[in-house]
């Protein structure tokens, strides 16, 4: 498991491209027969891959000073692979496309598999610290109903799903869900906001090979971008803004923990004050 470690925002305002890309984007996170973890020491989220072309157990690692790795966390799942199973102390979980599944706090033994080697599995994770154990629960993407909002006007005509929430499928702190851009729109989380009080972890995919999405952070006057490829994620600490605009629509998972879970709690940033 890599380790990142807290990024001031007055040193990373004179960062590299490289500089920004080793503390912040998460590269190579599904490759078959591999979980791949990278643990942020912002709000202490993990953030990672599985892509089971056999059975993979979810391990503790040393540093996290627990015997199990949902000893003192919890974890969201979404798999936007082939179909696959997640089996959770004995009892399995079948997840199709996009669909998710909550893991509580407490739980010893989580297995990813795929359901068949020639279109693997995907599963997409993070875990946040957790101080009270919730139910195990599927969620599947059909039976949320999404918020519309946007309009292709503006270039951001999106749906938004939401997993896990207080409305919903209960957790501790973590709150996760997916925004998929509808056709010909190309913007996300813009107009930008920061959120003091919650950091943010974006994952953007199906967006074909050769096309990008430019991922905008930083401070509202001292704004940065990453370039990022599909399947990539990046960490967004709570000081920075996170929106993005693509050469192609895709569409992005994401996870946040902090001091809340409300949704709509966002410092806006009028467009007037970006710089």
């Amino acid at each position: 498991m890599e380790v990142r470690h807290s990024v001031h925002p007055e040193d990373a305002k004179h960062y590299t491209t490289e500089e920004l890309r080793k503390r912040f984007l998460i590269q190579d996170l599904f490759v078959s027969g591999q979980i791949k973890m990278v643990y942020s020491h912002v709000d202490r989220m993990i953030s990672g891959g599985a892509c089971p072309s056999e059975p993979l157990a979810l391990e503790v690692e040393k540093g996290m000073g627990v015997d199990y790795f949902l000893e003192r966390r919890e974890l969201g799942i979404i798999n936007i692979g082939g179909p696959g199973v997640v089996k959770v102390d004995g009892v399995e979980y079948k997840l199709e496309t996009t669909d998710g599944l909550y893991v509580g706090m407490g739980a010893r033994e989580v297995i990813f598999s795929s359901a068949n080697k020639t279109q693997a599995a995907k599963f997409y994770f993070n875990s946040a610290p957790a101080h009270k154990s919730y139910p195990t629960a599927k969620i599947e993407r059909s039976s949320i109903k999404p918020n519309h909002l946007g309009s292709i006007k503006e270039s951001n005509e999106r749906n938004i799903y939401k997993y896990i929430h207080p409305q919903g499928v209960q957790s501790c702190q973590l709150v996760m869900g997916m925004t998929a851009l509808e056709p010909g729109n190309m913007w996300n989380t813009m107009p930008c906001h920061t959120h003091d009080r919650r950091m943010e972890v974006y994952l953007y995919f199906n967006l074909p090979e050769d096309a990008v999405v430019f991922h905008y952070m930083g401070e509202p006057t001292e704004t940065r971008h990453i370039i990022m490829r599909n399947e990539e994620a990046v960490i967004s600490p709570s000081w920075s803004i996170h929106s993005g605009v693509g050469t192609h629509c895709y569409t992005f998972i994401w996870g946040m923990a902090g001091e809340n879970q409300t949704f709509d709690d966002m410092d806006h940033v009028a467009m007037p004050d970006l710089r």
